[in-house]
């Protein structure tokens, strides 16, 4: 079929059933993402004879003889213009994080007219954004711009924009997935999963026979094929951090979901052909999906595994274990003219990043191993594969592209291993790419968690005691169970002064799907708790909820201790607790609540929430800086750029030593090819880890620069400056390209210790409908403690990102298991992430800190905000109608049961 795109004729034969968004990919337009193929994202979005329109909806024959635009030619749409105003407006207000869903949006707002523009709920209600909560988009779309200019040397503190935000808004950037079968990737293989319908069974047998006389087929791997080596999808840096319990492919299978086979074929069409084409013997096994029941005696034994796999106690399904203690809690409670004990549930919550699970590998000219992959961690991916298959680590090189947002899911390696077998076994290059289906029945999850949490106060508000116990449900297998039970358990109790604590906790394995690294990483669900707890214990002491957590937070000179009493390595890099608090209660006191009308209840709450700026334990990143032949800098780091914001932060940390502007730091990133070892961008460690490497780097490489210009200038090195383009020293000026032919060249190196916390505040405003139990926020303010914010615009949107998000974990988000164990809800239309109509404003207000931990005096900030949300929403909810919800999602159906007497 004939048909024109972006202004090119262009010839195509469409296969049959092949969808328009496909097709244009294939011809190599890029832009044009993949979000969910069933119309609910609008990642895919085009114009097609100026109408906008989901491409994975059209079929592609529907176009014949007819006008497409994608992203990458909207500014041709505009005679003269450099980009189309659209494109303009979100680099102007840097309406985007990670960007995938980036050029979607752009393309449906470009096509609204003025009436659209005032009902953006309405007229966005078809494109969807899991990063920026949308408010960066909104000041977008009505012309806002945030950005501010750069000077030399006076980068931090600025607005300044996102280094790859013009290819983002043309649809330049490129993601996992956007590369073409041609050069080392001719011959492209697509492989495709064969999947477990059952929970738990043995597999007998597999008859592949049939699959490989599928026409395309090249060849079934099964748990015959693949390593016997035990290992975890979990990445960290210590990798024996995490319980060793899976296998590539394996004769047991543990969920529905699971791998069983894995086709590779010519065609994707083949390989899911192929894919049917497989039997199957299972032995079914029992089942259990309870976490009560998997630790009960009697429960099915789902792991039995050697003490080398590290799980804590396999007999009773335990991952890990903690129980801990400081002080004499029995006494604490004996003490208290007040005790409180309350549970508390967190459901499974899906990630939903835009970009799903994917990689591609093949073997390079030199005989590497090399994979392309969506991850958050290519240096510990790289390591993980060289274990398992027996590779030196300069015979495998892992990098990524830009990265369609991970909030934790990327910090596993759930595509790179199988992929990495298919091309050590067929020779040739091979792409996986999870469907949006795969994405919620295969990958991972937060893990949903009971908390019970008893306080013991006195009539002050004194805390006397503090006891909490966890049950954490972490699925089939292991990955971040230990780690998440006993992160969870730290700092939403170590943000309380108290001289008796006591926790008890235990992450256990199910039949269901793995549960995984999530933002906050378990402090979303234990803050839930401890937080809501906190605010009934204010309620019956009749304590204003502000002025309880002001006599027991933790301030300087305080220890910060949970459970554990012995030494660590967190300090107080800075302190802003006291501020944020100041700054919501002030929000709040400067505003009169509204009044929705009588059949609606206001109220308001808070919740309070403190994080370690680094995991424990180390956390490693080098940065090479070296002084270009024109007089530029180029940046190498590792840390990978998932709309977490680091590679603007590095260019503004390396632009503030060295005397220049951000726009003179070129930057490579996220391949192990560049640096020597980087970590991962996990943790809230890609500015203060990564960023501290980037600042070392920058202040190694400066001096260098200033002893080389003094030996030339014949002055001291004190007595030079670095200035723009060149060496000062008094009158005399030395270009920078004389030295850049000296090849200078400097590493920096950071540890991940000590270790600072940041602190954040919630609070809303809600009304509550008397009579449906409808939720609607009146009003989000939060405050954040984030040391000196470098990108204040990028921060702001962080911030604005996690608090979204968390709403729709508090109000929308759950992910269905059924009685069987599947997943019943695997889709965008059936799984309620916030869409544009379903969000607040939220109104972000920074304290005035300095930490002395992080580079140039920053915080983490990207995982935080997420922690306090659910409890400020239950506080406020509570506040309104008399009725305390202790578990999440907080649904109209489920407040309709409880509010009878406001009925």
């Amino acid at each position: 079929m004939s048909l024109t795109v972006n202004g090119r004729a262009q010839q195509a034969e469409p296969r049959p059933g092949q969808c328009l968004r496909t097709l244009l990919r294939d011809l190599g337009w890029f832009g044009v993402k993949k979000g969910c193929d069933a119309g609910d994202c609008g990642a895919c979005t085009v114009h097609l004879d100026g109408k906008p329109v989901h491409s994975c909806l059209v079929p592609a024959f529907r176009a014949e003889g007819r006008a497409v635009t994608t992203i990458e030619g909207l500014a041709d749409t505009v005679p003269g213009e450099g980009l189309h105003p659209m494109q303009q407006a979100f680099l102007d207000a840097q309406g985007f994080q990670c960007g995938f869903c980036t050029a979607g949006m752009v393309m449906t707002a470009s096509a609204l007219d003025q009436a659209q523009k005032t009902d953006l709920p309405r007229a966005l209600k078809g494109n969807l954004c899991r990063c920026t909560g949308y408010g960066a988009i909104a000041d977008a779309i009505a012309g806002r711009c945030h950005l501010e200019t750069d000077a030399d040397g006076a980068s931090s503190g600025r607005s300044l924009p996102a280094p790859a935000g013009p290819a983002i808004v043309t649809g330049q950037a490129r993601y996992t997935m956007d590369a073409a079968p041609v050069g080392e990737l001719a011959g492209l293989l697509h492989l495709k999963i064969l999947r477990s319908p059952h929970a738990h069974a043995r597999i007998r047998r597999i008859d592949t026979a049939r699959a490989l006389a599928v026409p395309g087929v090249v060849a079934v791997l099964t748990h015959e094929d693949a390593p016997a080596d035990l290992f975890s999808t979990a990445r960290h840096h210590h990798h024996t951090d995490d319980v060793d319990d899976t296998r590539v492919l394996d004769e047991v299978v543990r969920f529905i979901g699971q791998r069983v086979a894995a086709v590779v074929a010519e065609s994707e069409a083949a390989a899911e052909a192929g894919c049917e084409a497989i039997e199957v013997d299972y032995q079914l096994l029992p089942a259990v999906f309870d976490p009560q029941a998997a630790i009960a005696p009697g429960a099915p034994v789902l792991h039995d595994k050697p003490a080398s796999a590290r799980i804590a106690d396999p007999s009773r399904n335990l991952v890990a274990e903690l129980h801990g203690h400081i002080g004499d809690v029995d006494q604490g409670f004996d003490a208290a003219d007040l005790i409180l004990e309350r549970s508390y549930t967190s459901q499974r919550v899906q990630h939903a990043h835009l970009e799903t699970h994917g990689a591609i590998g093949w073997r390079d000219a030199a005989g590497r191993l090399v994979i392309r992959s969506s991850t958050q961690t290519p240096f510990l991916t790289r390591d993980a594969l060289c274990r398992l298959y027996g590779l030196p680590r300069d015979e495998v090189r892992v990098f990524a592209e830009r990265v369609g947002g991970g909030f934790g899911g990327k910090q596993e390696m759930i595509t790179e291993d199988i992929v990495a077998l298919a091309v050590l076994k067929t020779g040739r290059p091979v792409k996986l790419e999870f469907t949006r289906p795969e994405q919620f029945i295969a990958s991972t999850s937060r893990h949903p968690m009971t908390v019970r949490v008893k306080l013991g106060a006195m009539a002050d508000g004194t805390l006397t005691a503090i006891e909490m116990e966890l049950v954490s449900n972490t699925g089939a297998y292991g990955n971040h169970g230990g780690g998440v039970l006993f992160h969870g358990a730290n700092e939403c109790i170590a943000l309380y002064r108290c001289p008796n604590k006591k926790v008890d906790g235990y992450a256990v394995y199910t039949n269901t799907l793995p549960s995984g690294a999530f933002r906050g990483y378990g402090l979303s669900q234990t803050n839930f708790a401890v937080e809501s707890a906190m605010d009934e214990l204010a309620r019956a002491l009749g304590i204003d909820p502000f002025a309880l957590r002001r006599r027991n937070v933790v301030v300087p000179g305080d220890p910060l201790v949970s459970y554990d009493p012995h030494a660590h390595d967190v300090e107080y890099g800075s302190y802003g607790l006291d501020q944020c608090l100041d700054l919501v209660e002030n929000a709040f006191a400067d505003a009169v609540l509204d009044d929705p009308g009588l059949d609606w209840l206001v109220g308001r709450g808070m919740a309070a929430a403190m994080i370690d700026t680094i995991p424990p334990r180390g956390h490693a990143a080098e940065s090479r800086l070296r002084l270009l032949t024109d007089g530029r800098y180029l940046l190498s780091v590792g840390t990978a750029e998932f709309g977490n914001g680091t590679s603007t932060v590095h260019r503004q940390v390396a632009a503030t030593v060295l005397g220049t502007r951000a726009a003179n730091i070129a930057l490579s990133q996220s391949d192990t090819e560049h640096v020597g070892h980087d970590t991962g961008a996990y943790g809230s460690t890609g500015t203060v880890v990564a960023g501290q490497a980037t600042q070392r780097a920058a202040q190694a490489l400066a001096k260098m620069i200033r002893d080389s210009a003094a030996s030339r200038l014949g002055v001291a090195p004190e007595a030079c400056r670095l200035e723009g383009d060149a060496v000062v020293a008094g009158e005399r000026r030395l270009a920078l390209t004389v030295l850049a032919e000296e090849g200078l060249e400097a590493v920096g190196h950071a540890t991940g210790s000590p270790r600072s916390i940041a602190f954040n505040v919630q609070g809303f405003e809600v009304a509550v409908h008397r009579r449906s139990g409808e939720i609607r926020i009146l009003r989000s303010v939060h405050a954040a403690d984030a040391g000196t914010v470098i990108n204040p615009m990028q921060c702001r949107g962080q911030v604005q990102g996690g608090v979204a998000q968390a709403i729709g974990a508090a109000l929308y988000e759950r992910m269905i298991v059924d009685d069987a164990g599947a997943i019943a809800n695997p889709s965008f239309r059936g799984y309620h992430i916030p869409a544009f109509a379903d969000l607040p404003e939220t109104q972000v207000l920074f304290a005035d800190t300095h930490d002395s931990v992080g580079p140039l005096g920053a915080k983490s900030m990207s995982e935080s905000p997420y922690n306090p949300v659910a409890a400020a929403l239950a506080n406020a909810i509570c506040d309104a109608t008399g009725v305390r919800l202790t578990q999440t999602p907080f649904t109209a159906d489920l407040l309709y049961r409880l509010l009878p007497a406001q009925r």
